[in-house]
């Protein structure tokens, strides 16, 4: 696969991956903590803010790969 498609794919996926997350962790903030305290709000906004991390480190991992030479 050439670099600049394993790119705009991989920039595609990252803008997805924002998207979607944001939006399942609104949801679910949302759903889950209306009734709760301050702390509770702080620790899932904490957590949810570095969890999106991980998928995200691996679509870039994946661009970063070198493509395999041919064997002459």
């Amino acid at each position: 696969m050439p670099i600049r498609l394993r790119k705009l794919i991989g920039t595609i996926l990252l803008v997805a991956l924002v998207i979607v997350y944001a939006l399942v962790a609104s949801i679910v903030a949302v759903a889950q903590l209306a009734e709760s305290g301050p702390l509770a709000h702080f620790l899932f906004f904490l957590l949810s803010g570095m969890l999106w991390v991980l998928p995200a480190m691996g679509i870039i991992k994946w661009l970063i790969l070198e493509p395999p030479r041919p064997k002459n």
